[in-house]
């Protein structure tokens, strides 16, 4: 290929973020509905016959994809600005299809419901970013445990309920890992069980006492949810709901995260600041000063130091949050060290850093930073929905143009972030496909 070649113009093959970065922020940004929260409530909407109205939903592919697979099942469907209203009355199948469930792992949520309505449920094995194994080990053993023979045939989980006419029955249940999913599972298919169920050492995050507030509002009996034991006494039928989705604690994380690399002064609204207890914590270690104002954040960054960070279960850092603090740390004076404790593929996004300049190595699930002044600005791609949203941070934060792919996983977490951040005083657009870009010699 000729140096001409390579310097003539090419077309895009997918859609990038383009980031001149350097550029402080200042303003407010608005924090949508908890995407994590959202998909587990749209699964439950097919508990009921009864239609539920979701309010605060955000705007994101992963909901577009659920909404598909609960059509697909009978459900209606219809959105309303930032509502939604899904109608579990006309549910006919008990089997979303592998075509529609691959890129989205809250689909398999919906094995739960279907098996406590139906007493059947064939859910494929669920896909969605590829950062670990994320077994369901743990949600098929509970199921069992409650009466379902729960088998694994060609990516198939196939559950059934052979006796006491097709309904589940309540136990004592203690999960060997406090998984969400495993936890949000068993509390939607013990509502419609029959006697109670203890779910002990339980998922204790924010989006699992959120399901179980619309649980309770269709008429479910539960107590503990928040805690690491949780009590559901079933009962025979759970009728409509209105309900509102929690605001989202990781995007207003990232909202966070990006002020402070950008070491830019940022308001942040709504928030539930408890559900940040941890992320508030570390950015005030590094050096930024956290101003609460009912539900509201003002973060004012000063000179930032690096820190140690490990990522647990809620109340601890949470995992989602690791790599776009890792952008943080990457320029804080110093050294950081940053273990991921949940994912073990969760520090893809480390070599891309590295492209940017960053001073990082790796030992197993161990991450070591030494900081450095500045960022350069490169093109980048994102492995997975948290890491694209790190690879933002970085470009916003370095010096020169960088040139972020993988938007198709960013756009499953975020609500139209460039426009988001292009009104707080960002430099970045948004690059179609149909656009020419240049590539450097």
């Amino acid at each position: 290929m000729t140096l001409a070649a390579l310097n003539s113009p090419i077309a895009l093959t997918e859609p990038q973020l383009s980031i001149i970065g350097q550029q402080r922020l200042e303003g407010e940004l608005h924090v949508n509905g908890a995407k994590n929260s959202a998909l587990v409530l749209m699964a439950a909407s097919v508990l009921s016959n009864e239609p539920i109205c979701l309010h605060n939903m955000p705007d994101l592919t992963d909901i577009g994809t659920m909404a598909k697979i609960l059509v697909s099942l009978g459900v209606g469907f219809r959105l309303q600005g930032a509502s939604a209203l899904l109608n579990g009355g006309g549910l006919i199948r008990h089997n979303p299809s592998y075509e529609l469930t691959r890129k989205l792992r809250a689909s398999f949520f919906l094995i739960g419901p279907l098996l406590a309505r139906h007493g059947v449920a064939q859910v494929p094995l669920p896909g969605g970013c590829r950062i670990g194994s994320r077994p369901v080990r743990e949600h098929n053993k509970s199921l069992r445990a409650m009466g379902a023979k729960v088998t694994i045939e060609n990516g198939v989980v196939s559950a059934v309920v052979e006796g006491n006419h097709g309904r589940l029955q309540g136990c004592a249940i203690h999960l060997d890992c406090p998984s969400v999913g495993a936890t949000e599972t068993v509390m939607m298919a013990a509502t419609l069980a029959e006697g109670d169920t203890v779910i002990r050492n339980a998922a204790q995050e924010p989006e699992v006492a959120d399901l179980a507030g619309l649980l309770q509002g269709m008429g479910a009996r539960i107590r503990g949810a928040g805690s690491s034991t949780i009590h559901i006494s079933g009962v025979r039928e759970l009728h409509g709901a209105d309900y509102e989705v929690v605001p989202d604690r990781v995007e207003a994380g990232t909202f966070l995260i990006a002020a402070a690399a950008t070491r830019s002064r940022l308001h942040i609204h709504p928030v539930i600041p408890h559900h940040l207890g941890a992320v508030l914590a570390k950015l005030e270690e590094v050096g930024c000063n956290i101003r609460q104002h009912g539900q509201g954040i003002t973060i004012t960054p000063g000179a930032l130091q690096g820190c140690e960070l490990c990522t647990k279960p809620f109340p601890g850092f949470p995992t989602d949050l690791q790599a776009p603090f890792m952008a943080l740390l990457a320029t804080a004076e110093g050294d950081s060290v940053v273990t991921e404790n949940i994912f073990e593929n969760r520090l893809q996004h480390v070599p891309e850093l590295q492209r940017m300049g960053a001073q990082i190595h790796t030992h197993g699930n161990v991450a070591f930073l030494k900081g450095v002044a500045r960022l350069s600005g490169a093109p980048v791609t994102g492995t997975d929905l948290r890491a694209s949203a790190a690879m933002v941070i970085a470009g916003l934060a370095a010096d020169g143009v960088t040139q972020v792919a993988g938007l198709d996983h960013l756009d499953r977490g975020y609500t139209r972030l460039e426009e988001r951040l292009q009104a707080v005083g960002a430099r970045i657009s948004r690059i179609s496909s149909a656009q020419p870009t240049l590539l450097a010699a």
